[in-house]
């Protein structure tokens, strides 16, 4: 009887330390296919587009305007829903503006290819052309800042300027030899789920403003092949010197801006280096904002975006 009891607590033991080992049940469960493509479309105001490498979702406004065309880029892992401020504002002073979810992430669709930068300016490349978009001025926040480099190295003749929030774009990389995902890192990524989710309010200065953030991302979460995509990206991040200085070379106006008390990108760690790349930018830091400061001092950051947008 005694034997009986111990073996049972054992066996409660260790499926309870199991449990909290293993991820949650819903990560990654979700196929992106025709079904998941109209929910979305039934809860959300953009649409679909099939491109080159995949269905991309996008959201578009006044495509009548002829102020001007503006395509906003999102970063690393956050979709487009984090541009939704800047969309907004953009939008209500009669631009035609654009933004998506690029390949790996939101709503777009996760193909399993390298996650290059390349990739995605291609993405975002068609969708300009698709949609009869000449020539626009192109933001970039994070990641998306490399993104929006590529497409100026790519397609010059599509960019009017180049405006960048918090770019990550100018650090320097060390090639890796090896850029295959494997099934092992996506399942130690998968573990780290809950942890990444929660840091995701340290881009803010004061995250404790924005309370959904979090269950936000935790949706991104449950997309099949969210890791994959993240995992790929960071294996395929290369240095872009010769790029930003043909950018430069080609009398593209660039703007940059910094959030004060950004501490995932340090701007004292890549300055000279922004300095060399880009010696004729005009650069601007934002008060009382972090990683995201078109967001968190947004009143501050637009008058600043909206005086060189409507520049001439």
């Amino acid at each position: 009887m005694l034997k009986t009891k111990l073996l049972s607590f054992l066996i409660t033991v260790s499926l309870t330390l199991i449990s909290c080992e293993l991820p949650d049940s819903n990560y990654e469960t979700v196929l992106k296919d025709e079904l998941f493509r109209k929910e979305i479309l039934k809860n959300n105001p953009g649409e679909y587009i099939k491109l080159s490498e995949g269905y991309t979702y996008f959201e578009e406004a006044n495509s009548n305007s002829e102020t001007g065309n503006v395509v906003l880029v999102h970063g690393f892992s956050v979709p487009s829903y984090i541009m939704r401020t800047t969309f907004n504002s953009v939008k209500e002073r009669g631009f035609r503006v654009i933004m998506m979810d690029l390949y790996g992430r939101g709503y777009s669709d996760n193909p399993n290819l390298p996650q290059t930068d390349e990739l995605r300016a291609t993405q975002v490349i068609e969708l300009m052309k698709s949609r009869g978009i000449e020539k626009a001025s192109i933001v970039g926040l994070s990641n998306g800042g490399r993104i929006i480099s590529k497409i100026a190295d790519i397609e010059p003749d599509l960019i009017k300027d180049l405006f960048y929030i918090a770019s990550s774009g100018f650090y320097a990389y060390e090639e890796v030899n090896d850029k295959n995902v494997y099934q092992k890192e996506i399942d130690n990524m998968i573990l780290k789920y809950p942890e990444m989710a929660k840091g995701q309010v340290n881009d803010f200065f004061e995250g404790d403003k924005y309370p959904n953030w979090v269950t936000q991302y935790e949706e991104l979460q449950t997309h099949e092949g969210f890791a994959r995509a993240l995992i790929s990206t960071t294996k395929n991040l290369v240095t872009l010197d010769d790029i930003h200085i043909k950018i430069d070379s080609l009398n593209i106006p660039v703007y940059t801006f910094w959030g004060e008390f950004d501490n995932v990108v340090v701007y004292d760690e890549f300055k000279d280096r922004l300095n060399k790349v880009f010696p004729n930018r005009k650069e601007f830091f934002i008060s009382k904002s972090g990683h995201l400061p078109h967001m968190e001092n947004q009143e501050e950051f637009e008058n600043i975006f909206f005086k060189y947008l409507m520049f001439k």
